[in-house]
């Protein structure tokens, strides 16, 4: 069954066109399959509510989530748009590299050049 399952999935005997398409396929209607089966599972529970199997008794000295907490986020989620906003907008070189307005020449490559951080475990294999 291993083999006509992976010959399935690849869409012949080895990895193809069609394999590719089919995984771009699934990738993209994945996200939309989930976000109708969160949709349809807030639907059912706001029709019938949530359940409480084990019977006990909630604590009466707590708040409603709503609309505590989602204005708290809500507010949370302005204040640091507005912050990186005025970061950008008001300061935009302050976290970038004094080498980026050196004037481009073809002809000599620096002798300095190293990459950001997060590629050097690629650059160190070279």
């Amino acid at each position: 069954i291993g083999t006509s399952l992976v010959e399935w999935v690849w869409g012949g005997f080895s990895v193809d066109k069609a394999t590719l398409t089919r995984f771009f396929a699934l990738h993209f209607i994945l996200p939309f399959v989930i976000l109708a089966l969160v949709l349809v599972h807030l639907l059912f529970l706001h029709e019938t509510g949530s359940n409480n199997p084990m019977g006990i008794v909630p604590n009466p000295d707590t708040i409603p989530f709503h609309p505590y907490y989602t204005t708290k986020d809500i507010l949370g989620l302005f204040i640091m748009l507005t912050t990186l906003m005025a970061l950008t907008l008001f300061f935009p070189d302050l976290l970038g590299n004094p080498d980026n307005y050196t004037p481009a020449n073809p002809l000599s490559t620096p002798p300095h050049i190293k990459p950001e951080w997060y590629f050097l475990f690629a650059y160190a294999i070279l």
